[in-house]
């Protein structure tokens, strides 16, 4: 079975993926944040997450964003000018600011939207479609009003988050809707939601043998070995595992620091990693990493860390 990287907003950006896929590997996708159209144009953070120059990642596919084919098209535009050939289509994303445009998952109570949206998407000739979403805005039931024509559309796959947009990330991924769903799809799907370890990557794997592949977000930033643990059968020692994240980290920090001036900046991007990397990492070993002020205090308290893990 295939695994994917899911795309996280802040997180999983090109600096992360290229290091990731060298360092770790294991994962047979990564699926870019998504790009949007605002304003009258797209944020040139975005342009530079998805270019080719800034790219390693072989498998990577963007995502886009958007509520009209009108919003679509610019975005499209670029992935095209970039040389890219698959788009995700972002019917997930469940922040307050992105759904009360009907982008994301404010998008799924609107099936004339999403209609028009794939209608849209059949008229790109040269792209593969695929779509991220979740099993409605405020109802569960909300997918199956989408699903005429989702299965009508020539998608390569559905990853389906099967969670609300009101409840974030607040409640257990509800894995009986998911089922139903899994059912009536005529698509590959392909299962998102509260996968944080390999026994969690080998129950779905047995409880749904149709599955394309399953999608791991905040569960590969904790464990980014979860793809080598996938194809070695087994989980790694501590060790290895921490000798791995210290070389992802230094070559993160290689990448990173080119672009990122000071140590506001720096910190400002680093810090929010800890908050999801080695979960069962000792509070008191992780403590000097979030309050480290300066780069220097903060590599030495990440060194002193991994090798206090083990």
């Amino acid at each position: 079975m295939k695994l994917y990287s899911a795309p996280l907003q802040g997180f999983t950006e090109a600096v992360w993926r290229n290091v990731h896929n060298s360092v770790f590997g294991g994962i047979d996708g990564y699926f870019t944040p998504f790009l949007r159209y605002e304003h009258g144009e797209i944020r040139s953070k975005d342009i530079r997450d998805v270019e080719r120059k800034n790219n390693t990642v072989p498998n990577l596919v963007p995502q886009i964003i958007a509520a009209t084919p009108q919003e679509m098209h610019p975005l499209m535009e670029l992935v095209a000018k970039e040389g890219y050939n698959r788009v995700d289509i972002n019917m997930g994303c469940s922040f307050p600011l992105q759904a009360r445009k009907k982008h994301g998952a404010g998008l799924l109570p609107h099936p004339d939207m999403v209609a028009a949206l794939l209608d849209a998407a059949v008229g790109y000739k040269d792209f593969a479609f695929s779509v991220k979403m979740r099993l409605g805005w405020e109802s569960k039931e909300e997918w199956r009003a989408l699903l005429p024509a989702l299965n009508s559309a020539p998608l390569e796959h559905i990853a389906m988050h099967p969670r609300l947009g009101v409840e974030q990330y607040k409640k257990p991924a509800d894995v009986e809707a998911f089922a139903e769903f899994l059912e009536a799809c005529k698509h590959p799907v392909i299962y998102n939601g509260d996968v944080t370890s390999l026994a969690d990557i080998q129950r779905f794997e047995q409880q749904f043998p149709s599955l394309k592949g399953i999608m791991i977000g905040r569960g590969l930033l904790a464990n980014p070995a979860l793809g080598i643990e996938y194809s070695l059968g087994r989980e790694l020692p501590v060790e290895e595992l921490c000798r791995l994240v210290q070389e992802m980290h230094d070559e993160m920090f290689a990448g990173l620091s080119p672009r990122l001036q000071g140590n506001t900046q720096f910190l400002t991007k680093m810090k929010p990693y800890w908050e999801h990397l080695l979960p069962t990492l000792p509070k008191r070993l992780r403590k000097p990493i979030l309050k480290a002020t300066t780069i220097e205090k903060y590599q030495v308290a990440v060194t002193t860390a991994l090798r206090g893990f083990w």
